[in-house]
Parts: C-alpha cells; sequence; structure tokens
C-alpha cells in the first residue's frame, strides 16, 4: 500500500470520498467495538506489535498478516472467534508497529510467529493453537508447520502465492518485486488517504473496509514543515531478503493444513496452482472463496469467517475423537 510515481494501471480506491469515512455495516462496526488489548511481544531483538482478543486459556487462534499490511487487517475478522477462543493478530517486523530491523530472514519471521503465540497464550488451552495467514503471512506458517507441526492444531494459508522457482525470477524480472524507495510524506491525512490502493490491483466493493485499513496503515510523521503523514512499513524491508521455495515445507507439514483461495485472483495462474495441489498431502481441503480476489478479508470477510469456522469445527471434531486428519506424504 506504498504510494510511488504516478501510474495509470494503480487504482486509488479512496480518492472519490476527499478523506470522509464511508458508511459501513452493523457487522463491521460491531466487531470493531471488540477492542484488543494492545501490546508488544520481543522476539529476535525486536518489539512485535500485537492484538489480542479473547481469555487466554481457550484454544489459540494466531493471525497472520501479507506483504506491507498489519495486525489491524485481522481487527473486524478475529472478533468472530472471541467467545470460544483466545485470539490474536501480530503485526510483522518491519511493517505495522513493530519494530524494523537492519536485516530480515525467513526464520526470523518463523520464530517471530512461535515467540508471540507463546508470549500471548496460544498454547495455554486445552487444544494446540491454529495459525491462519494470509498472503505473505501464509509462508512462515508454511514452514511453521514442517517445523513444529506436532505443537499445532492446524494452519490455514489464504491466497498464499506459491509460485515455481522460475515465476519468482520472472516477476522479479517484470518488476513485480516491491519498489524499494523512501516513503512519501503526505501533507494531511486526507492526502495519503486518496493515494492508498492494494498490491496487486483489484476492484474493491466493501470501501469500508479499505478505509479502515488505510488508516491504520498510516502514522504522523515530523516534518520541517510541521508534520506528516506516511505508510508504516519499511520500504527496504525486501532489499537483502532471500526467498525461499515453500514447495518442501509445502509436502510435509506436520499438522492439518487447508489452502483458501480467492476465485477471482490473479495472482496465481492455473499452472500454478496445479503444481501446488501436486505439492500437497493427500486429502489436504483447497477451497476457493466465491467473488474474492487476492485481498480475501477485504473482498469477503463473513465468507471467510464460515469457512475458518467449518474448518476449525472439523478439526476439532477430529481431534475430539481420535480421527486422524491428512498430514505429512500420506494420510498418517
Amino acid at each position: 500500500m506504498n504510494d510511488t510515481a504516478p501510474d495509470p494501471r494503480r487504482q486509488t480506491l479512496l480518492a472519490s470520498l476527499a478523506g470522509a469515512r464511508p458508511s459501513a455495516p452493523d457487522w463491521f462496526r460491531q466487531a470493531l467495538a471488540d477492542v484488543p488489548q494492545r501490546g508488544f511481544t520481543e522476539a529476535a531483538g525486536a518489539r512485535i506489535e500485537t492484538l489480542a482478543w479473547g481469555e487466554r486459556g481457550k484454544p489459540g487462534l494466531l493471525f497472520l498478516h501479507g506483504n506491507g499490511a498489519h495486525a489491524d487487517w485481522w481487527s473486524f475478522i478475529a472478533p468472530f472467534f472471541l467467545r470460544e477462543y483466545r485470539c490474536v493478530a501480530l503485526s510483522w517486523s518491519g511493517m505495522g508497529g513493530s519494530d524494523r530491523r537492519e536485516r530480515y530472514s525467513f526464520d526470523i519471521f518463523v520464530r517471530e510467529a512461535m515467540t508471540v503465540a507463546e508470549a500471548t497464550g496460544l498454547f495455554d488451552g486445552p487444544e494446540k493453537p491454529v495459525f491462519i495467514g494470509h498472503s505473505f503471512g501464509g509462508f512462515p506458517i508454511i514452514e511453521a508447520a514442517a517445523r513444529h507441526g506436532e505443537r499445532l492444531g492446524g494452519a490455514v494459508i489464504i491466497d498464499t502465492p506459491i509460485f515455481s522457482p522460475e515465476r519468482r525470477r520472472e516477476r522479479r524480472e517484470k518488476g513485480a518485486a516491491w519498489e524499494m524507495r523512501p516513503h512519501k510524506v503526505y501533507p494531511t491525512l486526507q492526502a495519503a488517504l486518496q493515494r492508498f490502493r492494494l498490491v496487486p490491483p483489484q476492484p474493491c466493493e466493501n470501501l469500508y473496509i479499505a478505509d479502515h485499513i488505510a488508516r491504520t496503515s498510516l502514522t504522523q510523521v515530523a516534518t520541517e514543515e510541521g508534520s506528516g503523514w506516511t505508510w508504516r512499513f519499511d520500504p527496504y524491508l525486501w532489499r537483502d531478503y532471500e526467498w525461499e521455495d515453500p514447495a518442501p515445507a509445502l509436502s510435509s507439514p506436520q499438522c492439518p493444513l487447508a489452502v483458501l483461495l480467492g476465485a477471482r485472483s490473479t495472482l496465481m495462474q492455473d499452472e500454478d496452482i496445479a503444481r501446488m495441489r501436486g505439492l500437497l498431502p493427500p486429502g489436504t481441503p483447497v477451497i476457493e472463496i466465491p467473488e474474492a480476489y487476492h485481498h480475501v478479508p477485504i473482498d469477503q470477510p463473513l465468507a471467510l469467517v464460515a469457512v475458518l469456522r467449518t474448518l476449525l469445527a472439523g478439526w476439532n471434531s477430529a481431534s475430539a475423537s481420535g480421527v486422524k486428519t491428512p498430514r505429512n506424504k500420506g494420510l498418517a
């Protein structure tokens, strides 16, 4: 959601609102009324921003956001689960209100997820916690399921782009990687909101969600003129980052795994999805969310809640009855 050089292909969603808040349905306002406990957890030498709902001692859910996003992407989703679960969302280092690092790595993100889950009580409940991640947030989940899956009750990845090494290289060559340049500072909040966009670009009907996310994506900073507004994520986060092939971990989760896809998402091509299906353990559910593009929590939030509830109920039922679920490279 960073502003870059003008490009007609990049759709700004909120320009027509001129800084005004769009009307929102009751369910959305009620979800935001369940205000989370905000705090920080130290992980690998950095303070990691956390939002928590529900009581310690309940089964745990950890919600993990995508590239350039932050924990508040889940602030209208997690409250739907707080009666039955202890819910926590984090902001990855370099994003949201978390500390920035000199260097980032895949291992560090996995450590952040596990450390936050421990520190916020997600392992204190009667059942193993479930990790849920959108887009980039699914990559550390895939690896956590392979490395630490015996400690997890399940893992859900939502439109996480599983590309072949060739496709990743092709996207970099076409400039699909995030541009690394200082963020622009806008003189007013209204001016900044009007530049908010989604990456990759897509239509967005739920402007009340886009507006909420945009406002929580910005921070006020001091300038020579007084103050201004800019995006909260580190623009140089991916400068030295080495992307890893998720295939080995995707093929060997040590806990139940589910894959959710936006039915209208253009991020993965048909051959990418076919390759991903071939990597998954037999029996792994792959579920398309109708009318959702890549940003499923924005496009179809209530459908996403319904699918997650169904998955969790099925895994909990199987665990309670002693039925084993698909894992590793076959049926355990």
